[in-house]
């Protein structure tokens, strides 16, 4: 299926989106825990698709997101948000990302949002 990034600061989240994605037939070929480690992950792994947490230390997601975008403006990526974090959930889709799920992930929103973004 497709080549997945995970980027969460929380070692348990990226376990758990791991799981999830593998379990449907994706590989997760890069992690990063915040977004400077997410950016240079991505320009060396070069995944289909990225999970991004927005709220991360070093450089947040929606900072993120507009790094890896000035790289490949075509970039699929799909925000990771806690509730209550609305304002910055608009600022990344605006910033280019084409979705976004909610903490806590619930298994079956993930995957629809993964499939919607990768055109499956």
């Amino acid at each position: 299926m497709a080549k997945v990034m995970v980027v969460d600061d929380a070692a348990f989240m990226r376990m758990m989106l791991r799981t999830m994605l593998t379990e449907e037939g994706h590989e997760v070929v890069a992690e990063a825990t915040n977004g400077m480690e997410a950016v240079n992950a991505y320009l060396t792994a070069k995944p289909d698709l990225v999970t991004m947490d927005i709220t991360m230390p070093e450089l947040d997601g929606v900072g993120a997101v507009k790094e890896i975008r000035k790289h490949d403006p075509n970039a699929k990526i799909i925000m990771c948000s806690a509730m209550g974090q609305k304002g910055m959930v608009l600022e990344a889709i605006t910033a280019g990302a084409k979705d976004f799920v909610v903490k806590p992930f619930q298994k079956d929103r993930v995957i629809e949002s993964v499939n919607k973004v990768l055109g499956l």
